[in-house]
């Protein structure tokens, strides 16, 4: 079922950052840099906000779940906008299809590190009991 509401999100996500993206490129003339920048910016806090409350049902502090949530965002960001210019310029691949196409490697990486690293559970610590040596 997680993976299922995270699809959703993802989709929703995924519409508006294209969204955006297409909206910067076509009405703005922006670089697909900048567009994508701006497009997965919007997404963010879209991210954010679903996936911490209806996919992950995480109740844990939020500031932790902030930073945790930037630095893998950072990270599949980075691989998705490399695998986007890289498509591009060395591959000559239409930018709105290499930007439609790097959306996959970003979900499949935000969503473990999603699942593992932002959103996981505290580890439980066994209950320990005083026992005399």
């Amino acid at each position: 079922m997680r993976v299922l509401r995270f699809a959703v999100v993802g989709l929703i996500n995924t519409l508006v950052a294209l969204g955006v993206i297409f909206a910067m490129k076509w009405t703005l003339s922006l670089g697909d840099a900048w567009a994508n920048l701006i497009g997965y910016g919007f997404g963010l806090i879209i991210s954010f906000a679903l996936n911490r409350r209806w996919t992950f049902r995480f109740q844990g502090p939020s500031l932790t779940a902030v930073w945790k949530f930037c630095g893998v965002v950072l990270a599949a960001y980075g691989l998705n906008l490399a695998l986007v210019m890289a498509a591009v310029s060395s591959f000559e691949v239409n930018s709105y299809v290499a930007q439609t196409l790097g959306v996959l490697p970003y979900s499949l990486l935000t969503y473990f590190g999603f699942k593992h690293l932002v959103f996981s559970d505290p580890p439980r610590s066994a209950t320990s009991v005083s026992q005399p040596m």
